[in-house]
């Protein structure tokens, strides 16, 4: 029985946690860079009470407010540089995805002025990095647990992950409120983001004891939106922290496993087509669900079972949901796989196996799901 997991991120939720437990910043020191995206993190009010939590423990903060989606390296190390320049002792992350995977990376290069831009792929694991408290703001990307930031190259814009315990926040604020006026095109992508987490750790032959608790978790509280996909009813707010509670445990489920290659696959439709992560990872889920139909059905199953529905019927839901309209011909799929040989894990850890064929298979294939 393989029970093998790390978690080293202290997780406190619930409505007004960063108020009620500003005392947690001090612990990292008395001055922070706040690393965060345009207006979001002002609109949803988590600025302002991270500001206030931050000024009751008279601790001072610059704010860098320049992360775009899909995190460029570029941008990452400016934010570094600045976190230097102005003496930041810690980084608190404020938003979904982005801003929390470029806070890891602002963190690693504040902390190792040696690390050029593209260099933090190369940098020894784990490196120097400072503290970093994250406050999330959506319900999808789960980065407030793992130990991943998925960044963009600047010199290609090809999507590029860094891991390891130099990328792990050490506190992680959840609080659903500040989801609660999300629109339903950004709710559906994080929705299925969380789903893609949990279904892919559930069918990883990484899998063991420990991730299929929380993925399992996950899916059940995913079940009722990811049936209702497309009604375009807008979750109440109990609904929104079911959510923002189902994108955490799909988080410590992923971190356990890792993704498989929806997640692979689903960064040339974001890169190329700027389709949002989310919906890039349910793209795929068709071809995932018949790979594990025929590697690994019990798996499966057990995903069917939680749902109620059959793959057949859930990959119908998704996909009147998404209605993707692009068409990748074989040129272009070719083109696609052409950087995917070698060992690639996501590949390596997906039902069957999975090789750049396979990948060029699917991404000819993928509209064929979607109505």
């Amino acid at each position: 029985m393989k029970t093998d997991s790390y978690m080293p991120v202290k997780i406190i939720s619930g409505r007004g946690c960063v108020k009620e437990n500003s005392h947690i910043f001090s612990r990292f020191g008395k001055r922070c860079l706040i690393v965060t995206g345009g207006a979001s993190a002002e609109k949803c009010g988590a600025l302002s009470d991270c500001v206030s939590a931050l000024k009751k423990e008279k601790i001072e903060y610059d704010i860098f407010n320049k992360i775009e989606p899909n995190p460029k390296t570029s941008t990452c190390f400016a934010a570094g540089v600045k976190a230097r320049e102005t003496g930041a002792e810690f980084i608190v992350g404020i938003g979904g995805g982005s801003p929390m995977d470029a806070s890891k990376a602002v963190a690693i290069y504040a902390a190792c002025p040696e690390i050029c831009e593209e260099d933090i792929y190369l940098r020894n694991v784990p490196s120097k990095a400072l503290p970093v408290v994250l406050i999330g703001t959506t319900s999808g990307t789960g980065s407030e647990v793992t130990g991943v930031s998925v960044l963009s190259i600047s010199s290609s814009g090809k999507k590029k992950s860094i891991s390891g315990e130099d990328c792990y926040a050490k506190v992680s604020f959840c609080d659903y409120g500040y989801t609660l006026n999300i629109p339903e095109d950004i709710t559906m992508s994080t929705a299925l983001d969380a789903f893609a987490h949990a279904a892919e750790s559930i069918l990883a032959d990484t899998s063991n004891e420990i991730n299929l608790l929380y993925a399992e978790k996950a899916v059940s509280l995913l079940k009722d939106y990811i049936l209702s996909l497309g009604s375009g009813v807008l979750p109440s707010e109990k609904e929104r922290e079911t959510l923002y509670t189902a994108s955490i445990f799909a988080g410590l489920a992923l971190n356990v496993t890792g993704t498989c290659f929806p997640h692979t696959l689903g960064y040339y439709l974001t890169e190329k087509y700027n389709v949002p992560h989310g919906k890039a990872c349910a793209a795929f889920m068709p071809e995932l669900f018949i790979r594990a139909k025929k590697y690994c059905p019990e798996k499966l199953g057990t995903v069917e079972k939680i749902l109620g529905v059959s793959a057949e019927e859930l990959i119908k839901i998704i996909g009147k949901a998404l209605c993707f309209d692009m068409k990748i011909e074989e040129a272009e799929a070719e083109s696609a796989c052409a950087s995917l040989k070698g060992e690639i894990k996501n590949f390596i850890r997906s039902p069957g196996g999975f090789t750049a064929d396979d990948a060029k298979g699917a991404f000819m294939s993928f509209c064929s799901y979607f109505i």
